[in-house]
């Protein structure tokens, strides 16, 4: 899984891969129509309420092509990192977890964002994801900070980020416009530094940890 910040930023053909016993991150790729379709389907109540709305198209085909093309220039041009979570044994997609709005310069940071299909939901997985993207964060690309938002009655992705050592940093008034409506948010940092004193603690069978989503 080792990459260069420079092959990152540079290289056109590369790919990132995380994995643990257990799970996978990836871009995602064509192929994966079919589970994203029927997963974004059957979560759609679920996911809505803490998205922006979707487009009538949202479910084509066409647009999740668009959309793998466009996650593909991102990761190329080291703007962002879009993955796909699966179960690894299974190749089972559980839902997504994007390393977005990455800045160089005086400033070294990302923001994460995420979301889990409903029947996977408040089993771990979301804290899993990010005990793989945590670590590549700071080491193989090397960045300073991380940054997340949601919003203040979204229970499930505060309790996730606090325990994956996530600090409440501020309140962002009507931050995103999410399914239709300017919400405010709460900001979220972890730094560098702060895994000095590790803080992420090992994700239990079953529980209250995987967040609706802070994103897409």
């Amino acid at each position: 899984m080792a990459r260069s910040v420079f092959r990152f930023l540079s290289r056109q053909s590369d790919t990132v891969t995380l994995e643990s016993e257990t799970h996978l991150l990836r871009l995602p790729r064509f192929s994966d129509y079919r589970q994203w379709y029927l997963l974004r389907s059957e979560s759609r109540r679920f996911l809505e309420p803490w998205e922006p709305t979707w487009r009538s198209d949202e479910l084509s085909e066409s647009s999740f092509r668009s959309r793998v093309v466009r996650n593909e220039q991102e990761f190329a041009s080291g703007q962002a990192l879009p993955l796909f979570l699966f179960l690894k044994a299974e190749q089972q997609l559980l839902g997504g977890l994007t390393i977005g709005y990455i800045r160089r310069g005086a400033s070294q940071c990302c923001m994460v964002g995420y979301w889990m299909g409903e029947r996977y939901a408040g089993h771990g997985h979301m804290l899993a994801a990010l005990k793989l993207a945590i670590p590549y964060i700071f080491g193989e690309l090397q960045l300073h900070r991380i940054e997340a938002a949601c919003i203040p009655d979204n229970g499930r992705s505060i309790r996730l980020l606090e325990k994956a050592g996530f600090q409440r940093e501020g309140y962002l008034r009507e931050y995103l416009k999410i399914n239709g409506e300017w919400r405010d948010h709460l900001m979220y940092s972890l730094l560098a530094g702060d895994r000095t004193q590790p803080r992420i603690q090992a994700a239990p069978e079953r529980g209250l940890l995987d967040p609706q989503t802070t994103g897409n």
